[in-house]
Order: C-alpha cells, then sequence, then structure tokens
C-alpha cells in the first residue's frame, strides 16, 4: 500500500519487548531455578500523525524508553511491528534502504553529560552523521552546514571548535538537539530530553523544540515521567504501567477527564493550587516486580477500584468517547469520568 498524507507517520502495532534476565547456567542449576523473563513493553499499540506529538508518561520501569528504542531499530521487537511511513522498519533497516530511514529518524537522549563524546568539539559531534550521510562534501561545507544548525537551536557558529564540558546542561541539550537535526529528519524521539536540566532551562529547550517543530514540521515522541512538562509539548498521550498502555488520549481529554486510575493517581501528585482542599482518594503501594507481575490488571494491588475480575482478567485496551482505556471498571461503568 503506497503511503498518503492521510496515513500515521508512525505506528506501532502489538509491540512487545521481552529481555532475558536469567542467572548464569551453572547458577540456575545448582539452585535449581528457571529462567527468567521481563516483559519490558507488551502488546503496545498506537499511532503518531505527521507534525504532532504523542508523549507517553508513567513511573521509572514503565517501558517507556524501550519503545523510544524499539521504534528507532535500536531493539528489535519481540513481537509486533513499528510501521514508519507505510513500511515495516525492520525489514527496512535489513534492506538497502536503511541509510534513507536512518535520515528520516532520529532521537535525543536523556543525558547530555552522557550523550555527547567527551574528546570530540562540537564540529565533530554535529558533524558526524553530516559526513556518516555523505551530506557534506568538504570541511567547507561541514562546517558551514554545522554552523547553520548551532545557530537554529539558539547558539553560535563560533561555539563548534568547543568541547562539550564548556557548555551548560541546557547548551550541551541545544548540541544533542543540532546533531539530530544534522539529517533534516522528519520524526524525533526525545527521550526525557529535558529532565536532567533544571526548570528555568527546561522551559527554554522545550520551547526551542516546539518552533522547530513548527518551522520544519517535525514529529515527536516525546517520553517523559512529569506530566507539567507532557502538558506543554503534546497533542495526545498515552500512559503506560508495566509495560502496557492503560489510557491513550487527546492532552485536554486526559487532563480535564481522565478515566483510569491510574491516570487519575498521577493528575494527583500534580501540586495545583486551585484543587486546595478537595478531597482525593490516596493509591497505596509501590510498582509491583515486573519479574514476578500480579495476576489479571497489572494495577489491581494499588486500585481502590478494583473486584475479583481485576484479579483474574487482564483488561483490554477498549475504546470510550474517542478515549482508549484498559479498565475493567472503566468498562463496567464502576468508575465514571473524573
Amino acid at each position: 500500500m503506497k503511503p498518503t498524507d492521510a496515513m500515521p507517520l508512525v505506528e506501532a502495532r502489538g509491540l512487545s519487548r521481552t529481555f532475558d534476565v536469567s542467572p548464569p547456567w551453572l547458577n540456575r542449576v545448582l539452585e535449581r531455578r528457571s529462567r527468567q523473563y521481563v516483559h519490558a513493553v507488551d502488546g503496545v499499540d498506537f499511532a503518531i500523525e505527521r507534525g504532532r506529538t504523542l508523549a507517553l508518561v508513567g513511573e521509572s520501569g514503565c517501558g517507556k524508553s524501550t519503545v523510544a528504542k524499539l521504534l528507532v531499530g535500536l531493539l528489535p521487537p519481540s513481537a509486533g511491528s513499528v510501521r514508519f511511513d507505510g513500511r515495516d522498519i525492520a525489514r527496512t533497516l535489513r534492506s538497502a534502504d536503511a541509510p534513507a530511514l536512518r535520515r528520516r529518524m532520529q532521537m535525543i537522549f536523556q543525558d547530555p553529560y552522557a550523550s555527547l563524546n567527551p574528546r570530540w568539539k562540537v564540529l565533530d559531534i554535529v558533524g558526524e552523521p553530516l559526513l556518516e550521510h555523505g551530506l557534506a562534501k568538504s570541511s567547507a561545507e561541514l562546517a558551514q552546514r554545522v554552523g547553520e544548525l548551532l545557530q537554529s537551536v539558539g547558539l553560535g557558529s563560533g561555539d563548534m571548535q568547543r568541547f562539550p564540558h564548556q557548555f551548560s546542561g541546557g547548551q550541551r541539550q541545544r548540541i544533542s538537539i543540532a546533531r539530530a537535526l544534522a539529517t533534516e529528519p522528519e520524526f524525533l524521539v526525545c527521550d526525557e530530553p529535558t529532565s536532567a536540566l533544571d526548570v528555568s532551562v527546561q522551559a527554554q529547550v522545550l520551547n526551542l523544540m516546539k518552533d522547530l517543530q513548527r518551522s520544519r514540521g517535525l514529529t515527536y515522541l516525546f517520553i517523559s515521567h512529569n506530566l507539567a512538562v507532557v502538558r506543554h509539548v503534546s497533542d495526545r498521550v498515552g500512559v503506560m504501567y508495566l509495560g502496557r498502555i492503560v489510557e491513550l488520549a487527546d492532552k485536554h481529554e486526559l487532563f480535564e477527564r481522565p478515566r483510569h486510575p491510574y491516570t487519575r493517581m498521577l493528575l494527583d501528585a500534580i501540586p495545583d493550587i486551585r484543587r486546595t482542599g478537595l478531597d482525593r482518594t490516596p493509591v497505596q503501594g509501590e510498582v509491583p516486580n515486573p519479574l514476578k507481575p500480579p495476576p489479571g490488571c497489572s494495577f489491581h494491588p494499588r486500585c481502590p477500584h478494583a473486584n475479583e475480575r481485576c484479579k483474574v482478567e487482564q483488561p483490554a485496551l477498549i475504546d470510550s468517547a474517542g478515549v482508549r482505556v484498559a479498565c475493567h471498571a472503566v468498562a463496567e461503568g464502576r468508575i465514571g469520568v473524573a
């Protein structure tokens, strides 16, 4: 099928990734233990339209970063698929079209201190993808292109001769963004790109990313545990819990009328002076051990609305008034829209 503008640019279908975390063979034999597996991502479905931003939120360890790596081909899926512009990326990356696909999707990592080579100058860091993809034919052209990229993210062309340790955290992340933009991609996967930055610097970087999206028509997958950040940058929001999406909705719908109890718990954790004095239902407990997830709905040990069905039957992600929710209590009408 030929891709069209009406099709989503990125689409995940039944996306799963399992990791073997078993002890060494001899330990298993001596201790009589079987292999152990972690289902980091378990049957995730979503689509991202061109020029739009989908945010994935959830507590640490819920599988957000694994989804990011699956989408750009850094990890192969255990099951399911990712389609980019109508084509399966796993097949494309095994074909002669792999370099062209790599140019069209890039990733911005969480820690700008770890993602930049400390021994390279900015010219080498930002220029590497230009040389790798043959986008700069000479050293003069390389310097010109790198200078333009640095200026597009609010830095100066003179910064290309400096090393990463000579920049602040926010400036380093701008260098990471410039490197990601070097191949003129259409799709950027942003794995908590502002979590290592001060709050004031976060706002500057987020505003820069929104400006770049408008001017370049970029499509984003934005991963964060900070719902305040997500509210600022996203168009749609997917809430993840233990490797599964439990709620997927437009931003305004999710923040104004959350349905899943876990989404409500996350929203209740956001300080809001307008909600002072309102009664809240706190959710107790911690995230279960992913090596031994609870049967049925994985959220049921922490959910105030759980019943016997929740303890034995895993809820499917169903449509509810344009919102996709995986919750028996919502499906049965035991809890309404918040």
